[in-house]
This record gives C-alpha cells, sequence and structure tokens, in this order.
C-alpha cells in the first residue's frame, strides 16, 4: 500500500506540475501579446508591460492550479487504467475509497494555497493594478510617448509623434503635434524639441527651428509661421475617479457588507477550492479506461464536466449579484450537484467487488 501510494503521489506531482507550467507558459504568452499591443498603440509606456503582467498572473492564478491539479490526478491515474495496474491494485484490496484518502492528501495542500490566493491574493493584485494603471493614465502625453508611435491623448484633441526619444524622455526630435483648439486645427512639426516641468507644476515641450499650419477644416485661408523657439504646454492626462469594486475588496469587508454584488464575488471566490478539491475527487472514476470504447472518451468527458462546471460557477455569481439566489443557496445548488454528480459516478464505476 505504501509503495502504491508513493508511486501514483511522485506522478500526480510531476503530472500537475508539468501542466501548471504549460498552461502558465500559454497564459503568459497570451496575456504579454495583449499587453504588448497596449504599449505599442502608446497606451502604457514600456516600463508597464512586466507590473502589469503580474498583476494579471496573479489574478489567474487559482485558475491554473486548479486545473493543473485537475489534470495531474486525471491523468496519473487513467496512465493507471491503461497500464492494467489499476486493476491489479483494486484485485489486492486498494479500492476506490483508499485512492480517495490519496488523492485528498495530495490536493488539500494545493486547494489551502488557491483558497489564500482567491481570497487574499486576488483582490490585492486588483487594487494594485487599479493603483497602477491610474498612476499611468494621470501622467502626461510626452512622458508616455513611444518613438515611430502617434500618440493620441485621451480628450482626442492632440496626436503627437516623435522619431526618437533620449533615455531620459527629455530630448525629442523630428516632432509632429496635431492639434484641435477652439474649433481650429493646427500642425506644428519641428526638428527637435525638449521637455521642462516648470515649478508651477506645469509641462511644456519647448520647439526648435520649425513650423506652423493653423486653420479651420474646410477653409481655403490656413496661416503658416516659421519659428526659431515655439512653447506647447502638455496638460496633464484626466484620470476617472472610479469607486472600489467588489473584486478589490478582502474577504472580510465582503462578509460586514453583504449587498448581493458582494455576495457574488464571495461565491466566486470560494469557487476555486471547492472546484478544485470536487474536480480532484471526480477525476477518479473519470480517469477509468474502457479498452472497447477508446481510450481517448473519458479524457473528452472530462473536458466537458470541468467546462460545464467552471460555467455553472460563474453563472451562480452572477445569480447572486443579481439577487435571484443567495449565497448559500447558490453554493449547495452548485457544488452540492457536483458531489451528488461524484457519487453517482462512484457507484456506477466502483459498485461491486472493488467497493472497498
Amino acid at each position: 500500500m505504501r509503495r502504491f501510494e508513493r508511486a501514483i503521489t511522485r506522478e500526480m506531482v510531476s503530472s500537475a506540475s508539468m501542466a501548471f507550467v504549460a498552461l502558465a507558459s500559454i497564459f503568459v504568452v497570451v496575456l504579454l501579446v495583449r499587453i504588448m499591443g497596449r504599449a505599442a498603440v502608446g497606451d502604457i509606456g514600456g516600463e508597464a508591460v512586466i507590473p502589469l503582467l503580474g498583476f494579471g498572473f496573479l489574478r489567474f492564478l487559482p485558475v491554473l492550479l486548479s486545473l493543473a491539479l485537475f489534470i495531474g490526478v486525471f491523468m496519473s491515474l487513467s496512465r493507471l487504467w491503461r497500464d492494467s495496474e489499476a486493476v491489479i491494485w483494486m484485485n489486492g484490496g486498494v479500492g476506490p475509497l483508499a485512492w480517495a484518502r490519496l488523492v485528498l492528501r495530495f490536493s488539500l495542500p494545493v486547494a489551502a494555497i488557491i483558497a489564500l490566493v482567491s481570497m487574499e491574493g486576488v483582490p490585492w493584485s486588483a487594487r494594485k493594478q487599479a493603483e497602477f494603471e491610474q498612476t499611468i493614465e494621470s501622467r502626461d502625453q510626452v512622458s508616455t510617448l513611444t518613438p515611430g508611435v502617434f500618440a493620441e491623448d485621451r480628450q482626442g484633441q492632440r496626436v503627437v509623434f516623435v522619431e526618437t526619444l533620449d533615455e531620459n524622455r527629455r530630448n525629442v526630435s523630428n516632432v509632429f503635434i496635431h492639434s484641435r483648439e477652439r474649433g481650429r486645427m493646427g500642425v506644428t512639426v519641428a526638428t527637435r524639441g525638449d521637455v521642462r516641468a516648470m515649478e508651477n507644476g506645469d509641462t511644456f515641450l519647448f520647439l526648435e527651428k520649425g513650423k506652423r499650419y493653423e486653420g479651420v477644416p474646410g477653409d481655403a485661408e490656413f496661416r503658416m509661421a516659421t519659428y526659431d523657439r515655439y512653447a506647447v504646454r502638455i496638460p496633464p492626462q484626466a484620470v476617472l475617479e472610479r469607486g472600489p469594486s467588489s473584486r478589490m475588496l478582502p474577504v472580510s469587508q465582503l462578509l460586514q457588507n453583504p449587498v448581493p454584488r458582494n455576495m457574488g464575488e464571495w461565491v466566486s471566490r470560494l469557487g476555486y477550492p471547492l472546484t478544485a478539491l470536487i474536480l480532484c475527487l471526480l477525476a477518479i472514476p473519470l480517469s477509468y479506461v474502457n479498452p472497447r470504447a477508446g481510450r481517448s472518451l473519458n479524457v473528452v468527458f472530462a473536458i466537458m464536466i470541468y467546462a460545464a462546471y467552471n460555467n455553472l460557477v460563474g453563472l451562480s455569481q452572477g445569480w447572486v449579484s443579481r439577487s435571484m439566489m443567495g449565497a448559500g443557496q447558490s453554493v449547495l445548488l452548485v457544488h452540492g450537484a457536483m458531489l451528488a454528480l461524484m457519487v453517482a459516478f462512484f457507484w456506477q464505476r466502483f459498485r461491486g467487488p472493488w467497493a472497498k
């Protein structure tokens, strides 16, 4: 028995670790592409890519851990059936209850980590990400410039293009500025320029050796001026004040203010560890391989159950948030139904002489 436990535990650890690394790598690449897309159009600076990547990864860490844990248990037990080891062990007295105890010992520590991350780590990440994005939004347009990219301010009144930008983000060259002020369109070009902060807190872009064109769109009369030095005030970006959302609140505040929106968030966070544990136990009957039915049938069935279970958890959050159902009722309905399904699968797969 101990030999079996050590062997299958090592295999589950190995399978779950490889699954987590693979899932995390795919997720990081997809998230990085999305963030780099924002940086390419000038929404964020290059220095914001890594922090936003970290915040996004921590937010989805419970999902990745839960899925990796399920894959590790399911694939390890499926191999036992494919290689006929499961039949030998079960005929030797290692029944489904022994398998369930083994799976619980393996999955409970990981489920505890998932609970900690979902209850405390995810709201902390949401708060820090909101603060970080607000800091980015409050910066002036010049501080977020990317060489070779047309950057538009959030008011849609000015577009700035620079060909080069030094390391200190102060000196620029080959500048193009398109602006709209009081119904008039202005185009300003310059060979070079530098950014300066005044004592009163205003930021100015001082341009040298350039031209400015100004007029009303559709009107043939435009004014052109050549200058040796021209100053453009860069106003600070307008930042919308955002109140704290339920996703940012710690568990204590959610429970102290049990409005439907907060209870929906609590149901969602509680669902991560419960889903991980129930899916790991459900993987025991799902891992059964019938050689006559094909080896991939149970894999397809496991994927369908995982997707349906997670969708139900998401739906339950919406039900609670819209006051269609209480938090306790939602937890009992969704997770209780999956527990009942798990018991039915155990009975269907392991009834008879193996039920010990």
